[in-house]
């Protein structure tokens, strides 16, 4: 009974002091429960209920919950000093920018610590407009990138844009993959093109081979520079350490967040070209954070990238992710009449569903056996499946098993219509 009455609490409060309507959601969609604890790839209710985490904090889980060794790396720090004092040199933070300098593409070398992907996203904008002195920006249709005033004017949907608008100005909105698009408004005034290698929330979207490198070389015939947005793509999530490598592109300016910190501390990045970087050093004022660059944050996010290296997490990636996605693909042959596509690169997937209300259904099944998945948020046609990258395959034959039966239901209820 006290369990109960915890639970019952906890939704009230959610109801009066968070938001009413999203304790509706969960209690539709059957999540009338509290998460209690998560190691690895399980979480657990209060209940005793196990979940496999398929969703992984929508990107940030990459090493799982509760990584032993960005742990202890916390711990270890919080006994020294957990927050800067501002005005003395921070070791974590040099470490973690030097070794964001090693692992960027190409040139990129100078870095700036934040608390999230939405501030690096402002972080990097501001900076492509002091570099270029332009005030145009090019951005995708159906794009994420946050929802502050800046990153919502570069996010490519209207449905987060329109209660807020007017928007800052300068901002055009063009077809993703679609390099014509592009090439025809992008021009002398336009300070940057910001683009997701993948698009995320816009329902798993891989680009042709060709479409990256013809931005680049757009951005560089116009003088514009090139913002990859790897905030949910980066740090090996695609079965690369950064979903540009596939394509050989070494953007301007990358900015990464979610799964820098390593499931345990927020931290966001924008790292950039030492010439890009210039108007940042001559007045080193001009852009800061309070809590950015934290000592707790840095220290996680130096143990995080150390353990994707040692526990070959980029390679687990892309074989896991290959391995998954040919299970789904035999189930989406069975039931054509369910999943339209199968689609991803490394432990970043999407399966396309033939109509937007399955997946209510889906989740909801998938969740009474155990699995935590969610739909896109541009495209709610569109179940996202991001696990940890430490996922196995005897995990990931368990999903495929909870998503088989949910699709056959789902098949039964649209034979019923």
């Amino acid at each position: 009974m006290e369990k109960e009455r915890v639970i019952e609490e906890t939704i009230e409060k959610y109801e009066k002091y968070i938001n009413p309507a999203v304790a509706r959601l969960f209690r539709f969609m059957g999540l009338s429960t509290i998460e209690q604890h998560a190691s690895g790839v399980i979480i657990t209710d209060s209940n005793g209920k196990d979940y496999i985490d398929c969703l992984g904090g929508y990107g940030v889980f990459s090493l799982g919950h509760r990584h032993p060794r960005v742990v202890e790396a916390v711990k270890a720090q919080v006994d020294r000093m957990p927050m800067s004092s501002k005005v003395l040199f921070n070791k974590p933070m040099a470490d973690l920018a030097e070794l964001m300098a090693k692992i960027t593409p190409g040139d990129l070398q100078y870095s700036f610590f934040g608390n999230s992907g939405t501030e690096a996203v402002e972080g990097a904008l501001k900076l492509a407009k002091v570099h270029t002195g332009r005030s145009k920006i090019v951005s995708t249709v159906n794009s994420f990138h946050g929802k502050t005033l800046g990153a919502l004017s570069a996010t490519g949907r209207d449905l987060f844009r329109d209660p807020f608008q007017p928007l800052l100005s300068g901002f055009a909105h063009v077809p993703f993959g679609d390099e014509a698009a592009i090439a025809e408004c992008i021009d002398a005034d336009t300070a940057a093109v910001i683009v997701e290698p993948i698009q995320g929330e816009g329902g798993i979207i891989v680009p042709s081979d060709e479409y990256l490198p013809a931005l680049r070389e757009l951005c560089d015939r116009h003088g514009a520079l090139l913002i990859c947005d790897e905030v949910q793509t980066g740090l090996g999530r695609t079965g690369r350490m950064f979903a540009c490598d596939h394509y050989g592109v070494v953007p301007d300016i990358i900015t990464t967040a979610k799964a820098l910190g390593g499931g345990v501390m927020p931290i966001g990045a924008f790292t950039a070209r030492p010439q890009i970087f210039e108007e940042y050093v001559t007045s080193p004022f001009l852009h800061t954070s309070t809590f950015g660059g934290n000592p707790l944050a840095c220290s996680a996010a130096i143990e995080t990238i150390k353990v994707i290296y040692e526990e070959n997490l980029i390679e687990k990636a892309e074989t896991k992710g290959r391995y998954f996605m040919e299970r789904l693909q035999k189930i989406a042959d069975s039931f054509p009449g369910v999943i339209q596509e199968v689609r991803g690169k490394g432990l970043m997937i999407g399966v396309e569903l033939t109509k937007e209300g399955i997946g209510g259904l889906l989740m909801s099944e998938l969740i009474n056996k155990g699995v935590l998945v969610a739909y896109t948020l541009n495209n709610p046609k569109v179940i996202r499946i991001e696990p940890p990258l430490i996922i196995e395959e005897a995990t990931i034959d368990q999903v495929i098993s909870a998503f088989a039966y949910a699709v056959e239901q789902a098949y039964e209820m649209l034979e019923d219509l």
